[in-house]
């Protein structure tokens, strides 16, 4: 399959090497020329526009932010071929989900929301769990590039901002989760307690999932470079997650305690670091010097 790929970043990057590896033929586009000249090295051909990648039998997108998406995506649906499926693979508000949606739709194109979960070495492997909304028809037609760089697609049906939702909703668990074993780790060393310790308990022997194990093993370590999820972009998230409930009249009332959690991260210069430099807001809190120690 002819697919052009456009936002090359740490998880586009990984993604678009699984569909060259599947033997698809990629004109891969992206605003620094470094992530497409790696790709043209495994048989990718870069072009010099986003518009050139918009076009063919489909596109992938996995672009930063609804800033980033509107600007890149929004010039290029006037021209673009009908009937081209486009697959968006970032995280975007509810809104503007169903916003594009529309003017896919009202462009003659098909739109396919498929937000992933997972870190970049899960990206790098083809295990991502992929959420999918959309035309049944249009997901159906690139299932098997979705089978190349996901363990499994979820199906959400035919509105595309659901496919938001859920992805919103589980970046608000994950991030909670961090939160709290940030608490109880700062709560734990206070009580002469070696974070290492606790969390090979807790994430070990009670909460056993893959998000609790690895990064409860980052926040053990202090293990928050290079980043496999940005925690500056987990507090976009939330904010997201937010907006979505205020719009609907839903309190999230843990989701604020997470959002100033976070905000305050970013606040102290971590937002670059990984989601689990989040517990250095925890240790601060507990009174340890620049919210690094922990035994």
């Amino acid at each position: 399959m002819d697919i052009g790929f456009i936002g090359l970043g740490t998880m586009g990057s990984r993604v678009a090497q699984n569909l060259i590896k599947a033997g698809h033929h990629l004109r891969v586009w992206n605003r620094s020329r470094g992530a497409t000249d790696a790709l043209a090295r495994l048989g990718a051909r870069p072009v010099v526009s986003a518009r050139e990648a918009f076009s063919g039998d489909a596109v992938f997108s996995m672009l930063a932010d609804d800033d980033a998406v509107r600007s890149v995506i929004g010039e290029l649906l006037d021209g673009a071929p009908k009937g081209l499926v486009h697959v968006n693979m970032a995280t975007i508000s509810v809104r503007l989900a169903r916003e594009l949606g529309e003017q896919h739709h009202a462009h003659g194109l098909e739109y396919v929301a498929a937000p992933v979960f997972g870190r970049p070495e899960l990206a790098a492997t083809g295990k991502l769990t992929i959420v999918a909304a959309g035309d049944k028809a249009a997901i159906a037609r690139v299932q098997p590039q979705l089978d190349a760089v996901g363990q499994r697609t979820w199906p959400m049906g035919d509105h595309p901002e659901h496919a938001n939702v859920v992805k919103l909703a589980g970046n608000i668990l994950l991030a909670a989760a961090v939160e709290a074993m940030s608490e109880v780790s700062a709560m734990a060393w206070r009580n002469g307690v070696a974070t290492a310790d606790l969390l090979d308990v807790l994430t070990n022997g009670v909460f056993t999932a893959p998000s609790y194990q690895m990064y409860g093993a980052a926040i053990a370590e202090r293990r928050y470079d290079p980043p496999g999820f940005r925690l500056a972009l987990t507090l976009k998230d939330v904010r997201l997650a937010l907006a979505a409930a205020d719009v609907v009249g839903v309190p999230m009332p843990l989701a604020s305690v997470v959002h100033d959690a976070l905000l305050e991260a970013v606040a102290n210069g971590d937002g670059d670091r990984d989601l689990a430099a989040v517990a250095r807001v925890a240790m601060r809190r507990a009174g340890a010097e620049n919210g690094s120690k922990a035994a």
